[in-house]
């Protein structure tokens, strides 16, 4: 037995779907058993299938109402997000083409766990953003000569008074975050230079330092990690940090080379099992010996004048056993004044011009020794005639009898 069509109940008349022909459980020949209500099972099964069909149909119409829905839905939404992000590219290109308008600036919200590429991507731009405030306040304080207000500020760089604030508060959240973040970094690092004029925690204090100071710097689209990039600059601020503990700073290559040669000696001296002598640390490092030499001396560290030493006198200090080399002795200072005395007279005996050039030209009066053009603009003289002068003076100081006892002041 095969029915073509099922029609639903609905009002309105909706679309027919065709079905297979049913086929019987049992043949024809056999009569089929009644009910209790008087129905047969042919009935019965014919008008189960009809129900479901009525079912599947009102099924399918929802089904075609609810994706008509979804596709507006998705059609609005897309259309929006290309609208918004049309209206975004449009205000930035706008922000590129007008440098007065004002921006603003979004605030970090905090967060915890490891950070992702883009999230240390995004706290090194706002450290940027931060060293930008910053250069700019210095720069305004400097021709101010005051500290610059926030609407100042804001002002010079084109944005509102509270992007100022969020650039603030950014840069503080950032340089948390990467601080936390990298702190284990920055301990492995701080951990190989103990024992070397700083404590641990300065050490670490200088890494973080370090470490801001590279995120500063720090460019993502190169390819290279956060870490990677700021280990160098964690190292450099420990190793400057521990060469500024000196009380005689060192240039940097020097510097560089006394830790090669403190690194070379440990090792000769672990392999030779004594103190190595600088002809082998010397080869081993392929320098000159004069230069480690050199070198090595700065490593001593400078001694005191008040350091006592213990004689068998008594305590001595060491500045009282130490000469000054710009000490004046008595006998010094009486020959200095026999020296003045004799050339005052030799002096003497060269007319008023003759001797105020030869004091202005060599500075027998202890002021600094003029050029015979110098001297001419005093005297409203020509250069020529001046040197003609000096020349003739000195001509008469050869020839004259004192200057016998000046020589013998000098020879003595």
């Amino acid at each position: 037995m095969a029915i073509p069509t099922v029609c639903s109940s609905s009002p309105n008349c909706s679309p027919t779907i065709p079905l297979p022909s049913l086929k019987t459980l049992h043949h024809q020949s056999l009569p089929s058993p009644t009910s209790k209500f008087g129905l047969s099972n042919d009935a019965l099964t014919i008008a189960a299938p009809a129900e479901t069909v009525a079912l599947a149909n009102a099924a399918l119409e929802a089904a075609i109402d609810a994706a008509m829905e979804s596709e507006e839905v998705g059609y609005e939404l897309k259309r929006h997000g290309l609208d918004s992000r049309r209206k975004r590219r449009r205000k930035r290109r706008r922000g590129l083409d007008l440098d007065t308008v004002e921006q603003e600036v979004p605030l970090i919200m905090a967060s915890s766990g490891h950070l992702t590429r883009k999230q240390e991507a995004h706290f090194c731009m706002c450290l940027k953003e931060g060293a930008r405030l910053e250069a700019q306040r210095r720069r305004m304080a400097a021709a101010l000569q005051h500290e610059p207000s926030l609407e100042q500020l804001a002002t010079a760089m084109g944005i509102k008074r509270k992007s100022i604030l969020n650039i603030l508060r950014n840069s503080r959240e950032s340089q948390k975050r990467l601080i936390h973040a990298y702190q284990g970094l920055i301990f492995s690092i701080a951990s190989g230079y103990q024992d070397k004029g700083l404590s641990l925690q300065d050490l670490v204090q200088e890494g973080n330092i370090g470490l801001l100071r590279g995120a500063e710097r720090f460019d993502p689209n190169r390819g290279c990690k956060l870490s990677t990039y700021a280990y160098w600059w964690i190292r450099q601020a420990i190793t400057r940090a521990i060469a500024n503990t000196r009380p005689i700073r060192l240039p940097g290559k020097v510097r560089n080379l006394l830790a090669k040669i403190i690194e070379a000696n440990e090792t000769l001296s672990r392999r030779l099992l004594r103190a190595p002598s600088h002809d082998e640390i010397a080869q081993f490092l392929d320098v000159p010996v004069c230069t480690v030499k050199f070198v090595w001396a700065k490593t001593r560290p400078p001694s005191s004048l008040d350091y006592v030493i213990v004689t068998e006198r008594g305590h001595v200090k060491l500045q009282d056993i130490i000469a000054d080399p710009n000490e004046v002795t008595p006998e010094q200072i009486v020959r200095k004044q026999h020296v003045r005395e004799e050339l005052e007279r030799l002096l003497d005996t060269l007319s008023k011009r003759e001797s105020h050039i030869l004091r202005l030209r060599y500075g027998l009066d202890g002021l600094a020794p003029k050029s015979c053009d110098e001297i001419g603009c005093i005297l409203n003289l020509s250069r020529e005639r001046i040197r003609q002068i000096s020349i003739e003076a000195l001509t008469k100081l050869q020839h004259s009898s004192l200057v016998d006892n000046l020589k013998m002041l000098y020879i003595v």
